[in-house]
């Protein structure tokens, strides 16, 4: 028997809308929460259109650009929401198979997360045919290159997450990161952020999750509406201790407003845990790293706006302290497909930072440390958490 993927009919509404513009192809993400028992479809977007067409390409979809669109459209999604399949709109076959494992492959590449043995690696696609409207959706399992294709169900539903919980919090963060003690050594500091990190969210992961101060059972249902969540660290398990040469360290601190949209159908301890972090949020670190010739590098900070029809459900991006809001609302509606305005914009949730230079010499430092806190904000922005962790 096959999946059921319980679809949003606004989900529907956008999709029609995409069959009418008489496009010869359409391709674009879809996405919603993956659970043991159901999936839910909450959004989909159709991927941007090339500033160059890619030459020779003719109606075939263009692997590279879709999979670099899922990898943005995966740092704008709150907790406990991702991308977990393709849409094709065409009058002819496409190979939706190489586009689903091309998307997740590159989404997965650089996670620093470990996959939870009862996650689910199903991942659909779904084709439509532009004039007849007729619908093929089947899912394939990312894990095995060699799965088979399997039909799956394409149900519409109204107001599909208007029950769904809103995990909140707010996230401390008390970091240490080491750096290299030779200015010669080849390590980047995207490798030493990213070893620091690693530390951290091994710490997140063993953590014990806690709902409005309670530590749930695995199968306890969470009540709609809002949530706050916690996590106290683990007794039992602990990073080992390293003692390690180096020539510096970056120490990040700061507080990190969060947020996650969690299913309440009996949802696994686990998964409340970690729903913040369900796509490598690590990917936010080649975006976040500026130029090693710059001296600043201005915060950032998270900013909010609804999804489409989707009432309290919101969508994210990060916007620096130089940025205009019209520069948020521009990316929303390319990566997303999200008609903002000013009014929509949760700017409220996070302050934004200042850069005090105290001095010529310090340039160099204030860099470092800018970079790792934003770096930082990345990867704990959508946690569904509240921590203080000191990590030595």
């Amino acid at each position: 028997m096959g999946r059921g993927y319980i679809v949003d009919d606004t989900v529907e509404v956008y999709l029609s809308k995409l069959c009418e513009q008489q496009s010869d192809h359409v391709t674009g993400l879809v996405i919603g929460q993956n659970s043991i028992q159901r999936d839910f479809v909450v959004m989909a977007c159709r991927t941007p259109s090339r500033e160059e067409p890619l030459v020779g390409a003719g109606k075939s979809p263009d692997k590279e650009w879709i999979s670099e669109h899922a990898r943005q459209v995966s740092r704008m999604l709150p907790g406990g929401l991702s991308v977990i399949g393709v849409f094709v709109i065409s009058d002819a076959d496409a190979k939706e198979t190489l586009l689903v494992f091309a998307v997740q492959r590159l989404i997965s590449s650089e996670s620093l997360w470990k996959a939870d043995d009862n996650e689910v690696t199903d991942c659909v696609t779904l084709h439509i045919n532009p004039k007849s409207r007729k619908i093929s959706c089947r899912t394939f399992d990312i894990k095995d290159p060699k799965s088979l294709a399997k039909p799956a169900d394409w149900k519409y539903q109204a107001a599909v997450c208007s029950s769904w919980s809103t995990m909140s919090c707010c996230v401390k963060v008390d970091l240490l990161v080491p750096l290299p003690d030779n200015k010669a050594c080849t390590k980047s500091m995207d490798e030493c952020l990213k070893e620091g990190l690693k530390v951290w969210t091994y710490q997140i992961e063993n953590a014990v999750c806690l709902i409005d101060g309670i530590q749930l059972p695995d199968d306890a249902e969470l009540t709609a509406g809002q949530v706050i969540a916690s996590l106290a660290p683990s007794a039992h398990r602990s990073a080992a201790h390293v003692v390690q040469r180096c020539g510096g360290a970056l120490s990040v601190r700061g507080a990190i407003h969060s947020r996650a949209y969690v299913h309440n159908n009996k949802p696994k301890a686990k998964l409340a845990e970690k729903v913040d972090l369900s796509f490598p949020t690590a990917n936010c670190l080649p975006f976040l790293l500026a130029p090693e010739d710059e001296k600043q590098f201005c915060l950032p900070h998270r900013v909010f706006c609804p999804a489409k029809g989707n009432g309290s459900l919101c969508v994210c991006d990060y916007r620096f302290n130089d940025e205009d809001p019209s520069e948020v609302i521009d990316r929303l509606k390319e990566m997303l497909d999200v008609n903002a305005a000013d009014q929509n914009l949760d700017t409220k949730q996070e302050i934004v930072a200042e850069i005090i230079e105290s001095g010529e010499s310090e340039g160099e430092e204030l860099f470092l440390l800018c970079v790792a806190m934003a770096t930082v904000i990345a990867l704990l922005a959508t946690a569904a958490s509240m921590l203080y962790l000191h990590d030595i």
